[in-house]
């Protein structure tokens, strides 16, 4: 059986006795601009990477909610290097695996597949990057909130009888923050939109999808 990228680097990692740590949700794992030795990929569980603008909002990059790496930075040969953002535990906790970060680099060099595994990363962080930008800058407000509601179906998407589940708490706050939006009430607002037009419900604070093509119409309009 081929072994996808990320499939070999957590069994590289396994057979390397690579250490884990865990965190307990809503503790951080690493701060924006904070010295760090250490690359770390995700294990298992859910996390929340965001950087502070200059006025002092909170900007929500992504969620990762699978196995991946958390950062990575092509200085391969310092010891140090500063964390390009904020990394917070969503789920009840998340378990990741701690490595040295020249140690890694070591081993991305002299393994094919790993090298493979770096080039994708980027090109994949590439992409998001343009479609975060293009969500943010191309639609208004409730556009680049139809936007993000689509992109959490990959993420935490579940079929129901009734819809699409987004199966995890969302807060008005993170959507804003996601969205560029400087105000809970303008999401809310929204949201509350979206509903009446039977794009959206909710069961138990939780967003359900109803209306899949409204979303991908206003998102290419």
């Amino acid at each position: 059986m081929v072994l996808t990228d990320i499939e070999f680097l957590m069994n590289y990692l396994e057979e390397k006795n690579v250490p884990t740590i865990t965190k307990k949700r809503h503790n951080y794992l690493t701060y924006n601009g904070l010295e760090e030795c250490y690359t770390y990929i995700l294990k298992e569980g859910i996390i929340k990477n965001s950087i502070i603008l200059q006025d002092g909002r909170e900007f929500n990059l992504s969620y990762i909610a699978k196995p991946d790496v958390i950062s990575l930075l092509r200085d391969e040969v310092s010891k140090y290097t500063s964390s390009p953002f904020n990394v917070r535990v969503e789920s009840k906790e998340a378990t990741f695996y701690r490595i040295d970060r020249v140690t890694f680099w070591e081993y991305v060099n002299s393994t094919i597949e790993l090298q493979n595994y770096v080039k994708n990363y980027y090109r994949k962080k590439l992409s998001e990057n343009i479609y975060r930008s293009q969500r943010m800058i191309m639609n208004g407000k409730k556009g680049a909130i139809c936007a993000f509601v689509y992109s959490l179906i990959d993420l935490f998407g579940k079929q129901i009888s009734n819809g699409i589940l987004i199966d995890f708490d969302i807060t008005n706050e993170d959507i804003a923050n996601f969205c560029g939006i400087s105000s809970r009430s303008s999401v809310n607002r929204i949201l509350v939109e979206l509903e009446k037009e039977q794009v959206i419900s909710k069961i138990k604070r939780k967003i359900v999808i109803t209306d899949i093509s409204y979303l991908l119409d206003f998102i290419a309009n």
